[in-house]
């Protein structure tokens, strides 16, 4: 007769590689790091900035 399973261990061993993998794909989706999306906000600043400094009046602002 073969040993008793504990299949909380493999339960649990299936969610953690499942969170794992997971964060895997969200680290790549979504991480970047903190100083470029510091410079992609201000050349976004910078861009609005120009536009801005172009308008002929205020009254264009929406």
């Amino acid at each position: 007769m073969a040993a008793p399973v504990n299949l909380n261990r493999y339960r649990k061993a299936k969610a953690r590689a499942n969170a794992k993998a997971r964060a895997d794909e969200n680290a790549v989706k979504f991480g970047q790091p903190k100083a470029l999306s510091k410079l992609a906000k201000a050349q976004q600043d910078q861009a609005e900035q120009r536009l801005d400094g172009h308008r002929l009046n205020d009254a264009e602002k929406p």
